[in-house]
């Protein structure tokens, strides 16, 4: 995890251990995970940082992120069969409805704590913190859709540890593709990430592309 600390005229970024994190790859196509690979998955696509006041000592934003890639999406439902005992064509069945989704939607798992309870509420209509999806090109989009998962339950304790009683967790969706059919994430961009902002400062979640996959792509 990566702190931020906000003073009043300038903000100061502090790398603490865990900091640096692995590449990713966006590519699709087959994988061969079993269930034991999930925690492994997870970790890879999952950010997580901290922005803190300097005059109150305090945390005014913690969140952590799981971006659900077509990568991510094969884990879990491998993991999810395994758990629940799911019949090969369930599982396959599972895979296809969430791999369709990964091609249709940037979707993230978002756990976020603020320093009062209603400035964590993404869903408002004028809320403390704003998020957007961005990239290293400069693209940027708003969500089109985010979802509070009122009272998580099992599974996302168990397949997203981070979820806590302090946090309220969402689902958030952004296009994959801008009206003119140009990608939100460029496949030139040397990463890509999720940008909050708000009235007490700003902090991003950022995932490094791969630099074979970036190579690949030009």
């Amino acid at each position: 995890m990566c702190s931020r600390i906000v003073g009043l005229a300038a903000v100061l970024t502090i790398a603490l251990p865990g900091c640096s994190q692995p590449s990713v790859r966006l590519t699709e196509g087959p994988r061969e995970y079993v269930a034991q690979d999930y925690e492994r998955v997870l970790q890879r696509w999952t950010r997580s940082t901290e922005l803190l006041s300097m005059s109150e000592l305090d945390n005014v934003l913690s969140v952590s992120a799981t971006y659900e890639s077509w990568d991510f999406r094969w884990a879990y439902a491998v993991r999810y069969a395994e758990d629940y005992r799911l019949t090969i064509e369930q599982r396959k069945s599972l895979l296809e409805r969430s791999l369709a989704e990964s091609k249709r939607e940037h979707e993230f798992f978002v756990a976020l704590y603020a320093q009062k309870h209603k400035w964590s509420d993404l869903t408002r209509d004028n809320p403390a913190w704003i998020v957007r999806l961005i990239d290293e090109t400069g693209n940027e989009i708003a969500p089109h859709e985010i979802n509070e998962i009122r009272r998580p339950g099992a599974i996302e304790h168990t397949y997203f540890p981070y979820t806590s009683p302090w946090r309220r967790i969402f689902r958030i969706s952004f296009p994959i593709a801008y009206g003119d059919g140009r990608p939100t994430i460029s496949p030139k961009a040397k990463w890509f990430g999720l940008r909050f902002a708000g009235a007490q400062g700003n902090d991003q979640l950022m995932w490094n592309v791969d630099i074979h996959e970036l190579n690949n792509s030009m």
